[in-house]
């Protein structure tokens, strides 16, 4: 199964025009982007915003993903503030992987994106996110945000850049893309203790995390009383005998 890491900037002194700053607007973004995962069955990791880039790199190599994909927004330097505009999508060119994703993600941004000649793929040698992560990485500068067109692009079309995102990786994993709203959900409905997700779907398998009363939660599978699900980041098994459908 395909399976991913988040990783959106954690850069909360990077401010925008007009108010906010970059970590919270990307992580807006990736919260945007993982109802998209969840429906279409990707399983992901993520970053926490409250430590640095090496954390992530860490929790990234921990795991096995197919893409560690960041998310940031950029600044131009002081003589030019406010005057660029533009997406950039950085890859390790020493990996065709990360060369093919960044190919795949900036020819879909071009689709959305104001200025598409201004859309562009970097290559990079510096970058750490990009060159100590195992799994093929990119980085994605989604546009400016010191510049007041690129801040407003950004504030006005989150969920637009987050189902761009969705689509991209779904081409460059080989896995067909659900709109959310497509996906059918459930309520956990036990006597109110926590519901076990499971690796496999059988009691037997391993638990991966425990699911409490009352959750609702996307049912992406059946599998013989069994349903496929995704919940904080974790991918498995629940038995359907507790499970309320909506």
């Amino acid at each position: 199964m395909a399976n991913i890491f988040l990783s959106p900037s954690a850069q909360e002194f990077n401010p925008y025009v007009d108010g906010g700053n970059e970590e919270y607007y990307m992580n807006l973004l990736a919260d945007a982007l993982e109802p998209y995962l969840q429906s279409s069955g990707i399983g992901y990791g993520r970053n926490n915003p409250q430590k640095s880039f090496t954390d992530a790199v860490r929790l990234s190599n921990e795991g096995k993903y197919g893409l560690h994909l960041a998310l940031h927004s950029n600044a131009a330097p002081p003589a030019q503030s406010g005057q660029l505009r533009g997406s950039q999508v950085y890859y390790f060119p020493d990996s065709p992987q990360s060369q093919q994703a960044a190919e795949i993600f900036a020819e879909n941004i071009k689709k959305i994106y104001p200025n598409p000649d201004l859309v562009k793929t970097v290559p990079t040698t510096t970058l750490g996110e990009i060159i100590r992560t195992k799994a093929p990485a990119i980085l994605i500068e989604i546009a400016y945000h010191d510049n007041p067109e690129d801040a407003e692009w950004i504030r006005e079309h989150i969920e637009e850049i987050a189902a761009n995102l969705a689509q991209s990786l779904g081409e460059f994993l080989g896995v067909p893309i659900q709109p959310p709203e497509d996906v059918p959900m459930g309520t956990v409905t036990t006597q109110g203790g926590r519901l076990n997700l499971r690796m496999e779907p059988t009691v037997n398998s391993d638990i991966r995390a425990k699911i409490p009363n009352g959750t609702k939660i996307p049912l992406l599978r059946s599998v013989n009383g069994w349903y496929l699900t995704q919940y904080q980041g974790s991918r498995g098994y629940v038995s359907g005998d507790y499970i309320r459908l909506e």
